[in-house]
């Protein structure tokens, strides 16, 4: 049988599913999608029908989704967080890809649902790329629906996640940190130090300088805007952040350098603390877990929880719930023997203030 050519303008896209491929038709580019088939040519009648109503639609300048993308990107509804962007651009730059020969009007059709899924598959051996895919798409399409009007509809909101992860069970313990202390290098010890006495996330350690120390008349406390949330934390400074702090030259912008005195960047500084925490004895393999420089928030919380601060301070600070701060305060507890009553102690005073 002769392969006939399909009638011109219209625009017809290759998609990869399960078992094959499958075929979406568009009365034009940019145009109304009105078949979609497993064939590159179908010879069903009621594709020439469905052609004929979707030609029958008015013809609006083509607004593609690789424009969409660019357009979001360009936007001051990007999060603000550097590292956040970055992973936005990545994973937005990844849809437009995808999806380069769609219009965005595609996602105003139910089916762009599964289209999106089909796509999201290409990193279901990574629950949590899978679930990353999801949300930067879903931001994207809310934008464009509810923000810039370009399309009037989607259908991408609310994909059920399949990461989960509770790591409040995992601190660093004063055992934990003694063996970290004992053999790392003086920029390693200030890391670790600084993320245990303050609960700082790494993107906000790394840029902690002399302006965010004030001084108070009990003291000293740290007032920062968060990187992640932008929000502003106030934290008060312990006598083992005084330390570090008064080792640190006046002179110097940043608290936390390199070991060759340089800015650190947050994949250095946890990588850093990583490589002696494995010399130290502390691999996954030997504790059966992962201890990483963020688990040091665990710790911080219970810092701060003796310097004073409540437990809704706390929580806002990390930006938890209360009852998940004090879970986690719990769990530095039972693996903090020398230090478990007085926890408990306040930890249960606080919680009475709450009630």
């Amino acid at each position: 049988m002769a392969r006939y050519d399909l009638p011109k303008g219209i625009h017809r896209v290759r998609r990869a599913v399960k078992g094959g491929s499958r075929w979406h038709f568009y009365a034009w580019r940019g145009g109304p999608k009105f078949w979609t088939d497993t064939k590159r040519h179908p010879t069903d009648p009621e594709f020439f029908v469905a052609l004929g109503k979707a030609c029958e639609t008015p013809r609006p300048a083509a607004y593609m989704t690789p424009q969409m993308v660019d357009d979001f990107l360009s936007s001051p509804h990007m999060p603000k967080g550097e590292r956040t962007r970055q992973d936005y651009r990545k994973w937005a730059l990844r849809f437009a890809e995808a999806f380069k020969d769609d219009p965005a009007a595609l996602f105003e059709e139910p089916e762009s649902r599964a289209e999106v899924n089909e796509w999201r598959q290409a990193w279901a051996h990574s629950p949590k790329q899978f679930d990353y895919a999801g949300t930067v798409v879903t931001r994207i399409l809310n934008w464009a629906w509810k923000d810039a009007g370009k399309i009037r509809l989607h259908h991408c909101a609310g994909f059920s996640k399949v990461y989960e992860v509770d790591r409040s069970d995992i601190v660093w313990s004063p055992m934990h940190q003694d063996a970290v202390m004992a053999v790392a290098p003086e920029w390693v010890r200030r890391i670790l130090v600084a993320a245990c006495e303050t609960g700082l996330r790494p993107g906000d350690l790394i840029r902690l300088g002399w302006q965010h120390i004030e001084e108070t008349p009990r003291g000293r406390r740290i007032q920062v805007r968060t990187n992640k949330r932008g929000r502003r934390a106030t934290i008060p400074v312990t006598p083992a952040m005084a330390e570090v702090l008064d080792a640190t030259p006046r002179d110097r912008m940043l608290i936390l350098l390199s070991e060759r005195g340089r800015p650190l960047t947050t994949h250095r500084a946890s990588e850093g603390l990583r490589q002696w925490r494995d010399k130290a004895g502390l691999t996954p393999a030997a504790l059966g877990l992962d201890l990483r420089l963020q688990d040091a928030r665990g710790t911080a919380a219970t810092r701060l929880l003796n310097a004073g601060l409540t437990l809704a301070e706390i929580a806002s600070h990390m930006g938890w719930s209360i009852r998940h701060a004090a879970a986690v305060i719990e769990s530095y507890a039972r693996v903090s023997p020398d230090e478990s009553d007085a926890i408990l102690v306040k930890l249960a005073q606080a919680k009475g203030r709450l009630a």
